[in-house]
């Protein structure tokens, strides 16, 4: 059973939430917070699985709620929900460790599938979206040239390759037909390299690849 926190202003909103997850054998809604601050305080004292948390909220927002819950080093994970037109806040939500993405209007089995992913610990942003997200976000990313970052050197050459590939956005499977490998290797490899580097998970790998050079925004065209 994986519990869940709604954390949204919008009470219609979270009643819908709610009678999805209820109406499913393996979610359980354990809490509800219309703010950023009761969301931060029922994670506390509740310790849910996954917390759905809405970006714009009033007082706290989702954002710095969410830096709040990721710094106090439990181990609830963030699901955010977002629209299109709230993209600006993407990177700073990625920054503050957010494990995931979904539009509010994703179908009922999406939300479900992301919540499911991100309580066994993976991202729910398709690879190819997160590299466009951080694409159009990457003059907030840092100077890129840090490569004598101390936890490359922990890194083989083939680790290090399947850093930069993730950092480029592909999928396990096109990984393996790049380099030329199994997935199951492929799939290896990236669970090492997430721990060297001590990413949560392969959103953070990929701002890490951003940071330190490894890759680099697409051109436009």
């Amino acid at each position: 059973m994986i519990t869940v926190l709604i954390a949204d202003d919008q009470p219609l909103q979270r009643l819908g939430f709610r009678m999805l997850l209820e109406s499913n054998p393996d979610t359980e809604v354990i809490g509800e917070a219309g703010n950023g601050a009761e969301a931060v305080r029922q994670t506390t004292e509740l310790r849910p699985d996954v917390v759905l948390m809405d970006v714009r909220m009033p007082g706290l927002d989702g954002i710095e709620a969410t830096r709040r819950i990721v710094a106090e080093g439990g181990r609830s994970r963030i699901l955010m929900l977002t629209t299109f037109d709230l993209d600006e806040y993407v990177h700073a939500a990625l920054r503050a460790g957010a494990s995931g993405f979904l539009l509010k209007d994703a179908y009922p089995e999406e939300l479900l599938a992301g919540i499911r992913a991100v309580a066994a610990g993976d991202a729910v942003i398709a690879p190819a979206l997160t590299r466009r997200l951080l694409d159009a976000f990457a003059h907030h990313l840092g100077g890129g040239q840090r490569t004598t970052d101390p936890r490359l050197g922990t890194l083989t050459d083939r680790e290090r390759e399947i850093l930069i590939a993730i950092g480029r956005g592909w999928t396990n499977g096109e990984i393996a037909e790049r380099l030329v490998l199994s997935e199951s290797t492929v799939k290896t490899h990236v669970g090492r390299v997430l721990a060297k580097i001590g990413a949560r998970d392969r959103i953070q790998a990929v701002i890490l690849a951003y940071d330190l050079g490894l890759t680099r925004p697409q051109q436009p065209g």
